[in-house]
């Protein structure tokens, strides 16, 4: 949290001059959506399940969107999170049970058991759920119905080499981050910021402080 910070040069990108900071800061985010996505094949017409609609659930649609999925439905606990999945062209997910088995890729943003034993079992067979969102140490899921299915089970630490493109695809206008961001602070404001973040009441996606 300063104004100023010395970084190695081969590990920085430069922002062009039409991207904002704001938007420069969400690459990071949307790094792990694009490295979810690659980890899953989400490619021309899959169609994707996504548990959790915060940031990175969020970051993940927009990465299945412009990855070519046909289909995106996402679901949360939260229901003040769709109207916002919504605007970003996703399906909101309310009775998965009655759509057992009929996604080609999931990917859980949660880390929650019920979630990742939902994503689970949303997969087709021969399917694929990544697993992105980090809960407790161990969960208990069925196992035997994963093997039996033969659905493949991803693990995901953040992202690999996947800044060039999340920049391209800012840079361009193909995917706009800016919805996102749903709270903004000054530097002064930043223990604001880290409370609003950490908020369960209010309608939070993305918190920005500024630095400028």
């Amino acid at each position: 949290m300063a104004r100023y910070i010395v970084h190695a040069a081969d590990s920085c990108y430069k922002l062009p001059d039409h991207v904002s900071l704001d938007e420069g800061a969400m690459l990071e985010p949307l790094s792990v959506g694009i490295h979810a996505c690659r980890r899953g094949g989400v490619g021309m017409g899959s169609q994707v399940l996504i548990t959790g609609a915060g940031p990175i659930g969020l970051v993940s649609l927009l990465a299945a969107k412009v990855a070519g999925a046909s289909r995106v439905s996402v679901t949360d606990l939260r229901t003040d999170r769709f109207d916002l999945a919504a605007e970003l062209r996703a399906e909101i997910g309310t009775d998965l049970d009655s759509e057992a088995g009929t996604f080609d890729v999931t990917i859980d943003c949660t880390g929650a058991e019920a979630a990742v034993r939902t994503a689970l079992r949303a997969a087709r067979s021969g399917g694929k759920i990544v697993l992105v969102g980090l809960g407790p140490d161990e969960l208990t899921l069925p196992i035997v119905e994963a093997a039996t299915r033969e659905v493949d089970m991803l693990g995901l630490f953040r992202y690999a080499n996947t800044y060039p493109t999340a920049l391209s695809l800012v840079a361009s206008g193909t995917v706009d981050v800016k919805p996102l961001i749903t709270h903004r602070f000054g530097l002064d404001e930043v223990l604001d910021a880290f409370e609003t973040a950490r908020s369960a009441e209010d309608w939070v996606i993305k918190v920005m402080v500024n630095i400028e």
